[in-house]
């Protein structure tokens, strides 16, 4: 296999994969967020949110992907494994992001009204690594155009 067709599997590729998720999400009328959860390269989980369509407050991208990547690997530790989120979690998702002691966070942009770092900074598992502002751009774009579009 020639390197022109090798897949650099870098944090903005997988970035991208929760964005696909996240237009899901929009085309289903549910707030645009995605999420992927990714364990030695390989894509174990893909979210988005459904809140509106499962009528469940807790249907997070966060919370979605979390349950697929636990049945994924047979266990609810998710230490070896990387979260993609377009948006900060929540205090709901960090919590629960928390007790699967994931090892990495990687969120596009932050929430300005209801993410974490805003009420409970200290959250997360000690162990977890955070990163946020790849695609934070297109990820704001995304989320105002969304909400342009419901008033």
């Amino acid at each position: 296999m020639s390197s022109m067709n090798k897949i650099e599997f870098t944090d903005k590729y997988f970035m991208k994969q929760a964005f696909t998720e996240a237009y899901k999400a929009r085309d289903k009328d549910e707030v645009p967020v995605g999420a992927v959860i990714v364990c030695n390269n390989q894509i174990i989980a893909r979210a988005h949110n459904l809140s509106e369509t499962l009528k469940d407050v807790t249907a997070h991208a966060e919370m979605l992907a979390i349950t697929a990547a636990s049945e994924y690997l047979g266990g609810k530790y998710l230490n070896d494994c990387t979260l993609y989120v377009t948006l900060e979690p929540c205090t709901m998702c960090a919590g629960a992001l928390n007790w699967s002691q994931i090892g990495r966070i990687v969120y596009a942009s932050k929430d300005e009204k209801r993410g974490y770092s805003l009420y409970s900074p200290s959250i997360l598992h000690p162990k977890t690594k955070t990163d946020y502002g790849i695609m934070a751009d297109e990820s704001k774009d995304l989320l105002i155009d969304f909400f342009k579009s419901k008033r």
